[in-house]
């Protein structure tokens, strides 16, 4: 069985002597007698067939070889010492890592703030982030595939061991870009909507039936992945939308984008469409899972999403 000469201790060793400049320095540093140094690299040296150090005046200074070999064993270093870290973490009770979703439909602007934030508070635990769409994160959270879910649509799906929180209500409204020929017209009409191209984003969902949400049926539709492209691709005039209120507030400033306005009918009939909908979102996390970080976390992001 192959064993490799070189240890963490000599890893160590080297990069004490590189930061310091000297043997001395470095045995100081690490609590040694620079005699245990210098048998340290004297040893690794023969292993290896290399010189690691030559002298430049009192300076001890890496050669190319043991240059190349302080950086990639600084890589090892770092990687044990986030190990440790982790582990002790663990037995605390925190998680080394959370997976967090978040609904395509909301701001992220506060969900980074937050993490941010977070983050600084504690820095050995990994954040991973997904972005999903209505069903889609759902799914993702039932799954397992994700611990913590922000913004997702109601409803809430049943019995799926699911804990969620209601963040509030966010409006979405009716809009199209100036340049397109609705953008004009002080009132839509019903047969006006059908004759439009509306940009819709799919639902992010895979192994269970895809959610809808105001989508115009009749007329002809245009499909992206992200509400981020739904605003680009209503600002360029592809076609209309509904989007949130809250997220294009500089586009409707600017004029970029129109909200739309519909057109009164004599119908008893309740019109097929509204300019304005609203959708609850919710913050939501498997029962099961009791990790401090995630609760710490969710914490954080009920206390920024529901706070005027």
């Amino acid at each position: 069985m192959y064993q490799s000469p070189l240890t963490f201790e000599a890893l160590q060793v080297l990069d004490a002597i590189d930061s310091r400049g000297s043997f001395a320095a470095a045995a100081e540093q690490l609590n040694k007698v620079p005699s245990a140094l210098s048998y340290i690299v004297q040893k690794l040296e023969e292993q290896l067939g290399v010189t690691l150090f030559v002298r430049q005046g009192r300076r001890s200074v890496l050669t190319p070889a043991g240059q190349h070999l302080l950086s990639e064993g600084r890589k090892l270093l770092s990687a044990a010492s986030m190990v440790t870290e982790q582990t002790q973490t663990i037995a605390h009770g925190w998680e080394p890592r959370l997976r967090i979703a978040f609904d395509s439909i909301i701001d992220n602007k506060a969900l980074m703030a937050v993490i941010a934030g977070f983050l600084d508070e504690h820095p050995n635990i990994e954040i991973d982030l997904t972005e999903q769409v209505m069903g889609g994160s759902w799914e993702a959270l039932i799954e397992d595939r994700v611990d913590l879910l922000i913004g997702a649509p109601g409803p809430v799906p049943r019995h799926q061991g699911i804990r969620a929180q209601s963040i509030g209500e966010i409006s979405q409204i009716l809009v199209a870009g100036t340049r397109h020929p609705m953008a004009s017209k002080s009132a839509v009409t019903e047969v006006d909507l059908a004759s439009c191209r509306t940009v819709v984003v799919h639902d992010s969902a895979t192994n269970q039936v895809p959610r809808t949400s105001n989508i115009i049926e009749q007329s002809r539709h245009i499909y992206v992945t992200t509400v981020a492209q739904k605003l680009s691709a209503v600002v360029a005039g592809i076609g209309i939308g509904y989007l949130p209120k809250s997220r294009i507030a500089e586009e409707l400033k600017s004029s970029k984008l129109i909200e739309l306005n519909l057109a009164q009918t004599e119908s008893k009939e309740a019109p097929k469409h509204r300019v304005q909908v609203s959708t609850e979102l919710f913050l939501a996390s498997k029962i099961v899972n009791k990790g401090k970080g995630l609760a710490k976390l969710k914490d954080k992001l009920f206390d920024a999403y529901t706070t005027v």
